[in-house]
Protein backbone atom coordinates (compact mmCIF):
# COMPACT_ATOMS: atom_id res chain seq x y z
CA UNK A 1 0.00 0.00 0.00
CA UNK A 2 1.23 3.30 -0.54
CA UNK A 3 1.55 4.03 3.64
CA UNK A 4 5.12 4.90 4.42
CA UNK A 5 7.54 3.03 6.57
CA UNK A 6 6.88 5.11 9.32
CA UNK A 7 3.12 5.79 8.72
CA UNK A 8 2.61 1.82 8.71
CA UNK A 9 4.10 1.77 11.65
CA UNK A 10 2.45 4.14 13.54
CA UNK A 11 -1.11 2.57 12.20
CA UNK A 12 -0.24 -0.44 13.77
CA UNK A 13 1.20 0.84 17.48
CA UNK A 14 -2.39 2.66 17.47
CA UNK A 15 -4.66 -0.26 16.67
CA UNK A 16 -2.18 -2.72 19.06
CA UNK A 17 -3.00 0.06 21.50
CA UNK A 18 -6.89 0.13 21.26
CA UNK A 19 -6.85 -3.59 21.87
CA UNK A 20 -5.53 -3.25 24.91
CA UNK A 21 -7.42 0.39 25.62
CA UNK A 22 -10.98 -1.34 25.17
CA UNK A 23 -11.99 2.63 26.61
CA UNK A 24 -10.90 4.64 23.90
CA UNK A 25 -13.29 2.96 21.79
CA UNK A 26 -15.51 5.43 21.10
CA UNK A 27 -12.92 8.37 20.82
CA UNK A 28 -11.04 5.79 18.62
CA UNK A 29 -14.01 5.60 16.16
CA UNK A 30 -14.45 9.15 15.99
CA UNK A 31 -11.17 9.24 14.23
CA UNK A 32 -12.25 6.89 11.72
CA UNK A 33 -12.34 8.99 8.38
CA UNK A 34 -15.95 8.33 6.62
CA UNK A 35 -14.93 8.55 3.23
CA UNK A 36 -11.61 6.73 3.21
CA UNK A 37 -13.86 3.80 4.98
CA UNK A 38 -16.32 4.03 2.00
CA UNK A 39 -13.92 3.98 -0.62
CA UNK A 40 -11.75 1.85 0.80
CA UNK A 41 -15.09 -0.50 1.35
CA UNK A 42 -16.06 -0.08 -2.44
CA UNK A 43 -12.63 -1.15 -3.48
CA UNK A 44 -12.49 -4.04 -1.84
CA UNK A 45 -15.94 -5.16 -3.79
CA UNK A 46 -13.65 -4.05 -7.09
CA UNK A 47 -10.98 -6.60 -6.12
CA UNK A 48 -12.74 -9.34 -5.16
CA UNK A 49 -15.00 -8.79 -8.40
CA UNK A 50 -11.48 -9.39 -10.22
CA UNK A 51 -11.33 -13.05 -8.78
CA UNK A 52 -15.01 -13.72 -8.66
CA UNK A 53 -15.71 -14.19 -11.75
CA UNK A 54 -12.82 -11.59 -13.75
CA UNK A 55 -10.41 -14.23 -13.26
CA UNK A 56 -11.90 -17.27 -13.36
CA UNK A 57 -14.07 -16.23 -16.58
CA UNK A 58 -10.63 -14.69 -17.81
CA UNK A 59 -8.50 -18.17 -17.23
CA UNK A 60 -11.96 -20.49 -18.30
CA UNK A 61 -11.69 -18.66 -21.70
CA UNK A 62 -8.40 -19.85 -22.28
CA UNK A 63 -8.66 -23.47 -21.59
CA UNK A 64 -10.54 -26.27 -23.62
CA UNK A 65 -14.30 -26.50 -23.00
CA UNK A 66 -13.76 -29.97 -20.86
CA UNK A 67 -11.43 -27.96 -18.36
CA UNK A 68 -13.42 -24.86 -17.64
CA UNK A 69 -14.96 -25.62 -15.29
CA UNK A 70 -11.96 -26.93 -13.18
CA UNK A 71 -10.18 -23.49 -13.39
CA UNK A 72 -13.41 -21.79 -12.35
CA UNK A 73 -13.84 -24.24 -9.39
CA UNK A 74 -9.98 -23.55 -8.28
CA UNK A 75 -10.63 -19.41 -8.46
CA UNK A 76 -14.01 -20.65 -6.22
CA UNK A 77 -12.19 -22.93 -4.01
CA UNK A 78 -9.01 -20.36 -3.57
CA UNK A 79 -11.21 -17.53 -2.46
CA UNK A 80 -12.94 -19.70 0.17
CA UNK A 81 -9.77 -21.46 1.49
CA UNK A 82 -7.60 -18.01 1.39
CA UNK A 83 -10.05 -15.87 3.06
CA UNK A 84 -10.37 -18.44 6.01
CA UNK A 85 -6.63 -18.86 6.46
CA UNK A 86 -5.90 -15.30 6.05
CA UNK A 87 -8.56 -14.28 9.22
CA UNK A 88 -7.39 -17.42 11.13
CA UNK A 89 -3.39 -16.78 10.63
CA UNK A 90 -2.12 -14.92 7.71
CA UNK A 91 -3.30 -11.23 8.42
CA UNK A 92 -1.76 -11.63 11.71
CA UNK A 93 1.53 -12.76 10.07
CA UNK A 94 1.59 -9.98 7.95
CA UNK A 95 0.11 -6.95 9.75
CA UNK A 96 1.28 -7.42 13.36
CA UNK A 97 4.27 -7.00 15.86
CA UNK A 98 7.21 -5.12 15.07
CA UNK A 99 9.55 -7.97 13.92
CA UNK A 100 11.43 -7.47 10.56
CA UNK A 101 10.58 -10.86 8.78
CA UNK A 102 7.26 -11.74 9.96
CA UNK A 103 4.36 -11.06 12.25
CA UNK A 104 3.06 -12.48 15.32
CA UNK A 105 -0.28 -13.96 16.52
CA UNK A 106 -1.85 -10.88 17.96
CA UNK A 107 -4.30 -10.49 15.50
CA UNK A 108 -4.64 -13.96 14.57
CA UNK A 109 -8.65 -14.16 14.04
CA UNK A 110 -8.57 -10.66 13.43
CA UNK A 111 -7.26 -9.55 17.30
CA UNK A 112 -9.48 -9.26 20.40
CA UNK A 113 -11.82 -6.73 19.64
CA UNK A 114 -11.32 -5.19 16.00
CA UNK A 115 -13.82 -2.68 16.31
CA UNK A 116 -11.92 -0.82 18.70
CA UNK A 117 -8.94 -0.24 16.43
CA UNK A 118 -7.78 1.29 13.32
CA UNK A 119 -5.29 1.12 10.90
CA UNK A 120 -4.40 5.06 9.90
CA UNK A 121 -7.90 6.40 9.24
CA UNK A 122 -9.72 3.01 9.19
CA UNK A 123 -11.48 0.61 11.21
CA UNK A 124 -9.46 -2.55 11.21
CA UNK A 125 -12.38 -4.70 9.74
CA UNK A 126 -12.44 -2.23 6.51
CA UNK A 127 -8.60 -2.87 6.07
CA UNK A 128 -8.53 -6.72 6.99
CA UNK A 129 -11.21 -6.89 4.10
CA UNK A 130 -9.11 -4.83 1.78
CA UNK A 131 -6.14 -7.14 2.52
CA UNK A 132 -8.50 -10.47 2.37
CA UNK A 133 -8.95 -9.77 -1.22
CA UNK A 134 -5.49 -9.31 -1.71
CA UNK A 135 -4.88 -12.59 -0.18
CA UNK A 136 -7.47 -14.08 -2.41
CA UNK A 137 -6.54 -13.21 -6.02
CA UNK A 138 -2.90 -13.34 -6.00
CA UNK A 139 -3.19 -17.48 -5.30
CA UNK A 140 -5.18 -17.81 -7.95
CA UNK A 141 -3.73 -16.32 -10.29
CA UNK A 142 -0.97 -19.40 -9.97
CA UNK A 143 -3.66 -21.38 -11.60
CA UNK A 144 -3.03 -20.34 -14.97
CA UNK A 145 0.21 -22.09 -15.15
CA UNK A 146 -0.86 -25.04 -14.29
CA UNK A 147 -4.31 -25.71 -16.00
CA UNK A 148 -5.64 -28.89 -17.47
CA UNK A 149 -3.56 -31.16 -15.73
CA UNK A 150 -2.87 -30.34 -12.18
CA UNK A 151 -4.89 -32.13 -9.56
CA UNK A 152 -7.85 -29.77 -7.76
CA UNK A 153 -6.33 -31.51 -4.06
CA UNK A 154 -2.93 -30.21 -5.12
CA UNK A 155 -4.01 -26.78 -5.96
CA UNK A 156 -5.92 -26.02 -2.82
CA UNK A 157 -3.41 -27.85 -0.75
CA UNK A 158 -0.09 -25.90 -2.21
CA UNK A 159 -2.51 -22.52 -2.19
CA UNK A 160 -2.99 -22.63 1.03
CA UNK A 161 0.66 -23.27 2.62
CA UNK A 162 1.72 -21.00 0.21
CA UNK A 163 -0.44 -17.95 1.31
CA UNK A 164 1.17 -18.22 4.73
CA UNK A 165 4.65 -19.17 4.16
CA UNK A 166 4.76 -17.12 1.10
CA UNK A 167 2.49 -14.34 0.93
CA UNK A 168 2.17 -13.47 4.49
CA UNK A 169 5.96 -13.10 4.99
CA UNK A 170 6.48 -11.12 1.71
CA UNK A 171 3.44 -8.96 2.84
CA UNK A 172 5.06 -8.39 6.06
CA UNK A 173 8.08 -7.17 4.64
CA UNK A 174 6.78 -4.83 2.41
CA UNK A 175 3.84 -3.63 3.48
CA UNK A 176 3.41 -4.68 7.00
CA UNK A 177 7.19 -2.63 8.79
CA UNK A 178 9.23 -5.20 8.07
CA UNK A 179 12.48 -5.03 6.85
CA UNK A 180 12.54 -4.05 3.17
CA UNK A 181 9.82 -1.40 4.28
CA UNK A 182 12.39 0.02 6.90
CA UNK A 183 15.08 0.26 3.81
CA UNK A 184 12.68 1.74 1.62
CA UNK A 185 11.78 -0.38 -0.84
CA UNK A 186 8.80 0.60 -2.79
CA UNK A 187 5.64 -1.41 -3.89
CA UNK A 188 2.45 0.44 -4.23
CA UNK A 189 -0.01 -2.07 -4.53
CA UNK A 190 1.37 -5.40 -5.61
CA UNK A 191 4.32 -5.92 -8.05
CA UNK A 192 6.23 -7.99 -5.63
CA UNK A 193 3.81 -8.39 -2.92
CA UNK A 194 1.68 -9.95 -5.37
CA UNK A 195 2.83 -10.06 -8.76
CA UNK A 196 6.21 -10.92 -8.24
CA UNK A 197 5.46 -13.89 -5.91
CA UNK A 198 2.38 -15.25 -8.32
CA UNK A 199 4.60 -15.23 -10.88
CA UNK A 200 7.37 -17.40 -9.65
CA UNK A 201 5.68 -19.67 -7.82
CA UNK A 202 3.92 -20.42 -10.74
CA UNK A 203 6.77 -20.99 -13.28
CA UNK A 204 8.13 -23.31 -10.94
CA UNK A 205 4.80 -25.23 -10.23
CA UNK A 206 4.56 -25.65 -13.77
CA UNK A 207 7.88 -26.92 -14.26
CA UNK A 208 7.34 -29.90 -11.93
CA UNK A 209 4.12 -30.52 -12.51
CA UNK A 210 5.32 -31.15 -16.04
CA UNK A 211 3.10 -29.63 -19.62
CA UNK A 212 0.34 -30.35 -21.64
CA UNK A 213 -0.07 -33.22 -24.29
CA UNK A 214 1.52 -31.89 -26.77
CA UNK A 215 3.45 -28.83 -26.18
CA UNK A 216 5.39 -27.41 -27.27
CA UNK A 217 4.59 -28.96 -30.82
CA UNK A 218 0.93 -28.41 -30.76
CA UNK A 219 -0.94 -24.47 -30.04
CA UNK A 220 -4.08 -25.47 -27.74
CA UNK A 221 -6.72 -23.03 -28.86
CA UNK A 222 -8.82 -21.41 -26.28
CA UNK A 223 -12.09 -22.33 -26.60
CA UNK A 224 -14.02 -19.04 -25.61
CA UNK A 225 -12.46 -15.69 -26.73
CA UNK A 226 -15.32 -13.89 -25.89
CA UNK A 227 -14.80 -15.35 -22.15
CA UNK A 228 -11.58 -14.13 -22.20
CA UNK A 229 -12.55 -10.70 -23.36
CA UNK A 230 -15.25 -10.50 -20.60
CA UNK A 231 -12.99 -11.72 -17.91
CA UNK A 232 -10.28 -9.25 -18.75
CA UNK A 233 -13.00 -6.33 -19.00
CA UNK A 234 -13.91 -7.40 -14.93
CA UNK A 235 -9.78 -7.42 -14.11
CA UNK A 236 -9.42 -4.32 -15.54
CA UNK A 237 -12.65 -2.37 -13.97
CA UNK A 238 -11.41 -4.34 -10.65
CA UNK A 239 -8.19 -3.15 -11.00
CA UNK A 240 -9.03 0.29 -10.26
CA UNK A 241 -10.24 -0.67 -6.61
CA UNK A 242 -6.36 -3.20 -6.58
CA UNK A 243 -4.73 0.13 -7.43
CA UNK A 244 -6.78 3.05 -5.98
CA UNK A 245 -7.79 1.41 -3.31
CA UNK A 246 -4.18 1.63 -2.27
CA UNK A 247 -4.16 4.55 -1.35
CA UNK A 248 -6.21 3.87 1.69
CA UNK A 249 -7.71 6.94 1.17
CA UNK A 250 -10.77 9.02 -0.98
CA UNK A 251 -8.31 11.17 -2.35
CA UNK A 252 -5.69 12.46 -5.29
CA UNK A 253 -3.64 9.75 -4.74
CA UNK A 254 -6.15 7.18 -5.30
CA UNK A 255 -7.64 9.40 -8.24
CA UNK A 256 -3.87 9.47 -9.92
CA UNK A 257 -3.08 5.82 -9.22
CA UNK A 258 -6.20 4.90 -10.76
CA UNK A 259 -5.48 7.00 -14.15
CA UNK A 260 -2.15 5.72 -13.85
CA UNK A 261 -3.97 2.53 -14.20
CA UNK A 262 -5.95 3.09 -16.84
CA UNK A 263 -3.71 4.65 -19.09
CA UNK A 264 -1.10 2.00 -19.05
CA UNK A 265 -3.11 -0.44 -19.52
CA UNK A 266 -4.81 1.28 -22.86
CA UNK A 267 -1.09 1.67 -23.83
CA UNK A 268 -0.37 -1.92 -23.45
CA UNK A 269 -3.11 -3.05 -25.35
CA UNK A 270 -2.44 -1.10 -28.59
CA UNK A 271 1.46 -2.09 -28.35
CA UNK A 272 0.95 -5.56 -28.22
CA UNK A 273 -1.66 -5.29 -30.78
CA UNK A 274 1.06 -3.42 -32.88
CA UNK A 275 3.44 -5.88 -32.08
CA UNK A 276 1.24 -8.83 -33.28
CA UNK A 277 0.36 -6.91 -36.45
CA UNK A 278 3.97 -6.79 -37.14
CA UNK A 279 4.94 -10.31 -36.62
CA UNK A 280 1.76 -12.14 -36.98
CA UNK A 281 0.11 -10.14 -39.56
CA UNK A 282 -3.35 -9.09 -37.80
CA UNK A 283 -3.47 -8.71 -33.86
CA UNK A 284 -6.25 -10.73 -31.89
CA UNK A 285 -8.63 -10.19 -29.19
CA UNK A 286 -6.80 -12.79 -26.86
CA UNK A 287 -3.65 -10.50 -27.55
CA UNK A 288 -5.27 -7.52 -27.08
CA UNK A 289 -6.51 -8.06 -23.17
CA UNK A 290 -3.37 -9.50 -22.87
CA UNK A 291 -1.66 -6.52 -23.87
CA UNK A 292 -3.77 -4.73 -21.24
CA UNK A 293 -3.41 -7.60 -17.99
CA UNK A 294 0.56 -7.07 -19.02
CA UNK A 295 -0.27 -3.13 -18.56
CA UNK A 296 -2.06 -3.36 -15.59
CA UNK A 297 0.69 -5.80 -13.59
CA UNK A 298 3.80 -3.30 -15.45
CA UNK A 299 2.11 -0.17 -13.19
CA UNK A 300 0.77 -1.84 -10.01
CA UNK A 301 4.04 -0.95 -8.01
CA UNK A 302 4.46 2.50 -9.40
CA UNK A 303 0.67 3.18 -9.95
CA UNK A 304 0.44 6.09 -7.03
CA UNK A 305 4.09 7.34 -7.28
CA UNK A 306 3.82 8.39 -10.94
CA UNK A 307 2.75 10.91 -13.17
CA UNK A 308 -0.20 9.98 -16.09
CA UNK A 309 2.67 10.76 -18.88
CA UNK A 310 4.97 8.12 -16.90
CA UNK A 311 2.30 5.78 -17.00
CA UNK A 312 1.93 5.84 -21.19
CA UNK A 313 5.83 4.90 -21.22
CA UNK A 314 5.07 2.38 -18.15
CA UNK A 315 2.38 0.43 -20.45
CA UNK A 316 4.53 0.38 -23.67
CA UNK A 317 7.51 -1.35 -22.08
CA UNK A 318 5.93 -3.53 -19.86
CA UNK A 319 3.63 -5.12 -23.26
CA UNK A 320 6.95 -5.25 -25.46
CA UNK A 321 8.63 -7.14 -22.25
CA UNK A 322 5.95 -9.58 -21.68
CA UNK A 323 5.06 -9.86 -24.91
CA UNK A 324 8.83 -11.46 -26.00
CA UNK A 325 8.90 -13.16 -22.24
CA UNK A 326 5.92 -15.53 -23.78
CA UNK A 327 7.86 -16.36 -26.46
CA UNK A 328 11.24 -17.08 -24.25
CA UNK A 329 9.36 -19.17 -21.66
CA UNK A 330 7.30 -21.33 -23.95
CA UNK A 331 9.91 -21.20 -26.89
CA UNK A 332 13.60 -21.36 -25.26
CA UNK A 333 12.61 -22.62 -21.44
CA UNK A 334 10.47 -25.12 -22.27
CA UNK A 335 8.00 -24.38 -19.72
CA UNK A 336 4.25 -24.84 -20.09
CA UNK A 337 3.10 -21.84 -18.19
CA UNK A 338 -0.18 -22.21 -19.86
CA UNK A 339 -1.54 -18.57 -19.50
CA UNK A 340 1.54 -17.00 -19.42
CA UNK A 341 1.42 -16.24 -15.88
CA UNK A 342 5.03 -15.50 -14.71
CA UNK A 343 5.59 -13.84 -18.18
CA UNK A 344 2.38 -11.33 -17.74
CA UNK A 345 2.30 -10.89 -14.15
CA UNK A 346 5.45 -11.44 -13.07
CA UNK A 347 8.01 -9.99 -15.39
CA UNK A 348 5.23 -7.34 -15.95
CA UNK A 349 5.17 -6.61 -11.99
CA UNK A 350 8.96 -6.97 -11.40
CA UNK A 351 9.85 -4.44 -14.29
CA UNK A 352 7.33 -2.25 -13.04
CA UNK A 353 9.39 -2.31 -9.29
CA UNK A 354 12.44 -1.44 -11.25
CA UNK A 355 10.95 1.19 -13.17
CA UNK A 356 9.61 2.72 -10.66
CA UNK A 357 12.83 4.05 -9.30
CA UNK A 358 13.44 6.04 -12.35
CA UNK A 359 9.67 7.49 -12.77
CA UNK A 360 9.11 8.35 -9.11
CA UNK A 361 11.31 10.98 -9.58
CA UNK A 362 10.36 14.39 -9.51
CA UNK A 363 12.25 15.00 -12.19
CA UNK A 364 9.52 13.06 -14.49
CA UNK A 365 6.74 14.07 -12.57
CA UNK A 366 6.82 11.56 -9.93
CA UNK A 367 6.13 11.67 -6.13
CA UNK A 368 9.55 11.04 -4.89
CA UNK A 369 11.16 8.50 -2.89
CA UNK A 370 10.60 7.36 1.18
CA UNK A 371 14.08 7.91 1.94
CA UNK A 372 16.43 11.05 1.26
CA UNK A 373 18.72 9.43 -1.76
CA UNK A 374 18.77 9.15 -5.69
CA UNK A 375 17.57 7.54 -8.53
CA UNK A 376 20.53 4.98 -8.59
CA UNK A 377 20.48 4.17 -4.52
CA UNK A 378 16.87 3.71 -4.97
CA UNK A 379 17.41 1.26 -8.18
CA UNK A 380 19.57 -0.79 -5.68
CA UNK A 381 16.94 -1.05 -3.31
CA UNK A 382 14.08 -2.35 -5.97
CA UNK A 383 16.47 -4.45 -6.81
CA UNK A 384 17.84 -5.83 -4.10
CA UNK A 385 13.39 -6.37 -3.65
CA UNK A 386 13.56 -8.31 -6.69
CA UNK A 387 16.12 -10.56 -6.06
CA UNK A 388 15.18 -11.31 -2.03
CA UNK A 389 10.60 -11.55 -2.66
CA UNK A 390 12.17 -13.81 -6.16
CA UNK A 391 14.25 -16.57 -4.31
CA UNK A 392 12.30 -16.59 -1.57
CA UNK A 393 8.96 -17.13 -3.53
CA UNK A 394 11.11 -19.95 -5.67
CA UNK A 395 13.08 -21.26 -2.90
CA UNK A 396 10.00 -21.75 -0.58
CA UNK A 397 7.30 -22.98 -3.42
CA UNK A 398 9.83 -25.56 -4.03
CA UNK A 399 9.63 -27.16 -0.64
CA UNK A 400 5.97 -26.53 -0.25
CA UNK A 401 5.30 -28.09 -3.67
CA UNK A 402 7.81 -31.51 -2.77
CA UNK A 403 5.28 -31.88 0.14
CA UNK A 404 1.93 -31.22 -1.75
CA UNK A 405 3.46 -33.85 -4.32
CA UNK A 406 4.14 -36.41 -1.51
CA UNK A 407 0.73 -36.02 0.00
CA UNK A 408 -1.47 -35.69 -2.67
CA UNK A 409 0.32 -35.88 -6.09
CA UNK A 410 0.62 -32.83 -8.39
CA UNK A 411 -0.72 -33.63 -12.25
CA UNK A 412 -3.63 -35.75 -12.65
CA UNK A 413 -3.68 -39.34 -14.53
CA UNK A 414 -3.30 -39.17 -18.27
CA UNK A 415 -6.67 -40.62 -18.17
CA UNK A 416 -8.65 -37.84 -16.12
CA UNK A 417 -6.73 -35.37 -18.06
CA UNK A 418 -7.41 -37.04 -21.34
CA UNK A 419 -11.76 -36.91 -20.37
CA UNK A 420 -11.28 -33.57 -18.82
CA UNK A 421 -10.78 -32.13 -15.59
CA UNK A 422 -14.22 -30.84 -15.16
CA UNK A 423 -15.92 -34.35 -15.28
CA UNK A 424 -13.00 -36.51 -13.91
CA UNK A 425 -12.77 -34.22 -10.79
CA UNK A 426 -15.97 -32.15 -10.71
CA UNK A 427 -18.35 -34.65 -12.00
CA UNK A 428 -19.82 -32.01 -14.18
CA UNK A 429 -19.49 -30.64 -18.22
CA UNK A 430 -19.49 -26.77 -18.80
CA UNK A 431 -22.51 -27.47 -21.47
CA UNK A 432 -24.92 -30.53 -21.21
CA UNK A 433 -26.31 -32.58 -23.94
Amino acid sequence: MSITPDRRITALTLGAVALFAPGLAQARDAAADPAATAWVLSASALVLLMTLPGLALFYGGLVRQKNVLSVMMQCVAIACLGSVLWFVLGYSLAFSGTGALVGDLSKAFLGASPRASLVGALPEPVFFMFQTTFAVITPALMVGAVVERARFQAVLLFSGLWLLVVYAPVTHWIWGGGWLAKLGVMDYAGGLVVHATAGASALLFAHLVGPRDGFPKHAIPPHNPGMTMIGAGLLWVGWYGFNGGSALAANADAGMAIAATHLSACMAGLVWGVLEWIRFGRPSMIGAVTGVVAGLATVTPASGFISPASALLLGAAGSVVCFFCVGLVKERLLIDDSLDVFAVHGVGGILGVLMVAVLASPAFGGTGYPVAQGMAAQFGLQLLGVLVVVAWSAGASWGLLALTKRLVGLRASDFDIEDGLDLAEHGERATQG
